[in-house]
């Protein structure tokens, strides 16, 4: 058997004998043939749209990721793909239960997703879970490291785990996250957890998608969110006072007092619904039963009283609407002559020659004045 030929490096001291450690062996040269090295690169397979659907339908986890990919693509080819992949997967979804959780950052929303996914998963449901990454404003890009505070329920099979971004859309709620709902629906999720990104106005997006909308929050967060929380309180069914262990116990039950005699003065966000206020710890999962049995009894007051449907009809409208304005503005900020003037009107806006009124004004009139030529 030949050994291995091996060599001092140049900086080893000199007389140094076999004590000293360090040696090179020199690499074997790295044959691979042309068969491999073609397939490296080769690129990914285009699938079919029956291929996707196939695919999401028989809980492919690939084609299931690449599919919510695609439906999140700004590509209009994708886009295309994507719509008839949709129009096929519909039929399959709506039998979930969706469920939005939003708080105020730190209050500890990924371990309480992580600490209910287990939960459930436990008790033999399929959980999805979007989580929703701000997008920073100058990249627009996004850390998504939602995934990774989620260790336990990132390896469970039953659990699909999805971090999108925001895009830069109001409210922290990614464009597509009603399109990747029926798709995880479709895949056969029979609950689907959705967090966004924190407390703000706009969290009534999240509501529009959800059946059941919980609140998560701290004891000792001082007043100055109070403000945001009264706006958020008027649309949840549920709030949870988290981290309420060891010493923390105490404020939490307060606060849970404190939360409860607020509810009182503010119209319920479900009718038929009064909302509760809980404590809890996602660490030591206490809690996490007592909000899943309340979860199960909202669920079975609405349906019963057909609120839960109308909700969910309601909600199909919102959609359309959304996706209206969003195509409405879209069209606007990329027309041609729009965007030719733009530059002129911002610097007029800069050196204090227009008011603001008055450049959206003209920004419209070139818009009008182009879909006349069209016509």
């Amino acid at each position: 058997m030949k050994k291995n030929k091996s060599y001092k490096p140049d900086w080893t001291p000199e007389n140094a004998g076999e004590e000293f450690a360090v040696s090179i062996v020199k690499g074997v040269e790295n044959k691979i043939n042309k068969t491999q090295e073609a397939d490296k690169t080769l690129k990914r397979k285009t699938l079919s749209v029956d291929e996707y659907v196939n695919g999401v339908l028989n809980f492919d986890r690939n084609i299931l990721a690449r599919t919510i990919t695609l439906i999140e693509s700004n590509n209009l080819n994708h886009q295309e793909i994507a719509q008839q992949v949709l129009r096929k997967l519909l039929p399959h979804s709506g039998k979930s239960l969706r469920i939005g959780i939003t708080g105020v950052p730190g209050a500890g929303k990924s371990t309480l997703i992580e600490a209910l996914g287990m939960f459930l998963i436990n008790q033999g449901h399929k959980v999805a879970v979007l989580t929703i990454d701000p997008s920073s404003t100058v990249t627009k890009g996004s850390i998504l490291g939602d995934k990774t505070r989620m260790e336990k329920l990132s390896k469970e099979k039953n659990c699909f785990i999805r971090p999108s971004p925001t895009g830069g859309t109001l409210g922290g709620v990614a464009r597509k996250s009603r399109e990747t709902i029926t798709v995880c629906e479709a895949a056969g999720f029979d609950i689907v957890l959705i967090e966004t990104v924190g407390v703000g106005q706009s969290e009534v997006t999240v509501r529009s998608m959800v059946d059941f909308f919980l609140l998560v929050l701290i004891a000792g967060g001082g007043d100055e969110l109070q403000g945001i929380k009264r706006g958020i309180m008027e649309l949840v069914d549920a709030i949870l006072i988290n981290k309420a262990d060891g010493d923390n116990e105490k404020k939490a039950n307060i606060s849970k007092a404190d939360y409860e005699n607020a509810l009182h003065y503010l119209q319920p966000a479900t009718k038929g619904w009064k909302p509760k206020v809980f404590t809890g710890s996602a660490l030591t999962g206490k809690g996490i039963s007592e909000l899943w049995n309340t979860i199960k009894e909202f669920e079975k007051i609405t349906k019963q009283s057909g609120v839960f449907e109308q909700r969910r009809k309601e909600q199909l409208f919102q959609w359309v609407q959304r996706m209206v304005e969003d195509w409405i503005i879209n069209e606007f900020y990329s027309n041609e002559n729009v965007k030719k003037v733009s530059k002129s009107i911002e610097q007029e806006i800069i050196e204090g020659k227009i008011t603001p009124t008055l450049a959206a004004e003209k920004l419209i009139e070139v818009y009008k004045r182009t879909l006349f030529k069209e016509k």
